[in-house]
């Protein structure tokens, strides 16, 4: 009875740990970020754009929700997180473009080493 017992829970502890193997990170909303944001490569891998999806947000409000998916991309890619963020002359801050329905979009590459 106890050996059979033991075989169960060997089975059930092997099922469940083997089930956590398919999980996966679910994004910006996973780690408290508070806006969804979306990732596009451009010409090259390096290069991308970072839609928020939070219209009429800030750039204050959205940027680490961008920053967190740009993170990610290039540390898949190259291995490190650098980011060189296209920057608007005017402010010296990210360049912001913004989508029909007002959410910002903002662009960069990955960094080269």
């Amino acid at each position: 009875m106890t050996t059979h017992i033991l075989r169960l829970a060997l089975v059930v502890g092997l099922v469940a740990a083997l089930s956590a193997c398919g999980w996966r990170d679910p994004g910006p909303r996973g780690v408290g970020l508070p806006f969804d944001a979306r990732l596009a490569t451009g010409e090259t891998w390096r290069d991308f754009t970072v839609r928020v999806v939070a219209p009429g947000a800030t750039l204050v409000q959205a940027r680490e929700s961008a920053r967190y998916e740009a993170t990610r991309h290039c540390l898949e890619r190259t291995g490190f997180s650098d980011v060189d963020w296209v920057i608007d002359p005017a402010t010296a801050d990210w360049a912001v473009a913004r989508t029909e329905a007002g959410e910002p979009i903002v662009s960069g590459s990955c960094a080269r080493r």
